[in-house]
């Protein structure tokens, strides 16, 4: 453990702290202390209590008991308003921005300059090009944040809480959309602040960055504090065992797969953000996406499943050239895509399990005009049991559940359609390590079924770890093919890959 508590090293200490949903215990006599200037990170798997105690900090929760400390003084607020009032905010992991609003308008919400009622526009935006350019962020003020793309709304969000002046920024999973550059970006933005002597609270699920970025670690577990110990004191297979209570022998559970003939082909693919894209995909072969944020490698994916307009180029499925003008007609062709930002577009947060396995599936449990009830809840289960879907029941909405869960019910509604491609966009996006693993298998147990996959990921570790074959995006062109076997014997390292993602 760490030395002794009560000391003015810290900044924030947190002792006892409950609190409860129902009769389900969020967080069970928690304790947190994070000193002055350091850079904290909070691990443990997708319900362990990180965000609850997190949102309780801000005042999103109101706890049960306990107390908290913030420089040396009792702290209670009443919401996020009054957390940035005293110095402390928030990167959430499920971004907020308003989506009508500017770029500068999101970035001082709440924090803009006014005369009177009156907002002073040229103002704003002057101060949100001062720090759009400390970022290094090539974007107008005055554009609309509904235009942006995930990771960009993502870099906006990270601006939004370091522009506060506050003292404790608490970033939940904030790298979960950007790029190795963007990430790097952050980690100076996070060093800089630490200089300051601002202090930082760091979510995530990525082991690298932890050991990357953090002086110290926090693990927790069902709703438990489990340790505290500075970083060069643990090991990522010591952090993971901690985490899950169990050992996780391997996050990247790779299985070689036979390999058949080749079942989907695109030539020569423009659309907006890539142009003259052709690859081809084998029955059994993963084969993983990588590039910057905004390299193409999404875009390319929403185009073939008709989510976006193709402006040339065309598909070909078992031979036979295809169009999807819409998803619909995907799915009928036997393409199958989990997109990037799942509580957006892969799933109905306020509707049960089963309906959202259900969605595209309809079809298949239709009686007439009606719908066979008894199928449906049978193949519904059969799916959830599949996947290995942990929840009281398939009556339980997808918001209650956890992100690797959420993940999991995604694919299981996907996986009912049977499809001969399936497209895995940011798979393992605010998951946990646990998870993450289970996660994997499944994608090898689904190459080996003869499925083709596509995996498209930011990091490099799981694309270079999961893949049987590797492209690289630059700038809307694919710049490199990798092969698995020069990946494994080391000719290839993730030193290689980048410097492919910069156009070398």
């Amino acid at each position: 453990m760490a030395e002794k508590r009560g000391s003015s090293d810290y900044i924030l200490e947190v002792q006892g702290l409950s609190k409860s949903f129902g009769g389900t215990k969020a967080l069970q006599d928690v304790e947190l202390h994070i000193r002055k200037g350091e850079v904290h990170a909070l691990v443990g798997e997708n319900g362990a209590g990180k965000s609850t105690l997190m949102k309780s900090i801000i005042g999103l929760h109101k706890f049960d008991s306990g107390t908290i400390t913030f420089e040396g003084n009792p702290y209670k607020v009443n919401g996020p308003a009054e957390a940035i009032k005293r110095g402390i905010t928030m990167i959430h992991q499920e971004l907020n921005p308003e989506p009508h609003l500017t770029v500068a308008e999101n970035i001082f919400l709440h924090n803009e300059d006014t005369k009177g009622i009156f907002l002073k526009k040229d103002a704003t935006n002057k101060r949100a090009e001062k720090i759009l350019k400390e970022f290094d962020f090539d974007i107008s003020p005055t554009h609309l944040v509904g235009d942006l793309t995930l990771a960009q709304a993502q870099m906006i969000e990270i601006m939004k809480a370091v522009s506060c002046d506050a003292k404790l920024v608490i970033m939940d999973e904030p790298t979960s959309s950007l790029d190795n550059e963007e990430t790097e970006r952050l980690f100076q933005t996070i060093r800089q602040l630490k200089e300051k002597g601002v202090s930082v609270v760091y979510i995530s699920h990525r082991m690298e960055e932890i050991f990357n970025i953090c002086d110290t670690v926090s693990v927790f577990r069902d709703g438990r504090f489990i340790d505290c110990k500075p970083i060069s004191q643990v090991t990522e297979e010591s952090l993971i065992s901690m985490m899950v209570g169990r050992e996780v022998k391997n996050v990247f559970p790779k299985t070689e797969c036979e390999i058949g003939d080749v079942v989907f082909k695109v030539e020569g693919l423009t659309g907006k953000g890539f142009r003259d894209i052709s690859f081809e995909v084998r029955r059994g072969e993963i084969l993983g996406l990588t590039g910057l944020a905004g390299a193409g490698r999404s875009e390319t994916m929403r185009a073939i499943f008709g989510l976006d307009p193709l402006e040339a180029g065309h598909i070909y499925l078992d031979g036979k050239e295809i169009v999807n003008k819409n998803p619909r007609q995907a799915i009928e062709n036997g393409i199958a895509m989990v997109n990037e930002d799942r509580r957006q577009y892969g799933l109905c947060l306020y509707r049960s399990i089963s309906e959202n396995i259900s969605l595209p599936n309809l079809p298949v449990h239709q009686k007439g005009l009606l719908l066979n009830k008894k199928r449906e809840k049978e193949e519904n289960k059969e799916y959830a049991n599949l996947l290995t879907v942990k929840a009281a029941s398939l009556d339980q909405d997808a918001i209650n559940l956890s992100g690797g869960n959420q993940q999991k019910v995604v694919l299981a509604k996907w996986l009912m359609t049977k499809p001969k491609v399936l497209i895995l966009d940011e798979p393992t996006r605010g998951v946990d390590v646990g998870a993450k693993s289970e996660i994997h298998s499944l994608m090898c147990s689904f190459a080996a079924q003869g499925m083709a996959v596509i995996l498209i990921s930011s990091e490099l570790p799981e694309v270079m770890a999961m893949s049987d074959r590797l492209l690289v995006y630059h700038e809307g062109r694919i710049n490199g093919e990798l092969f698995r076997e020069d990946i494994v014997s080391g000719q290839i390292t993730q030193e290689h890959v980048l410097a492919k993602e910069f156009g070398n």
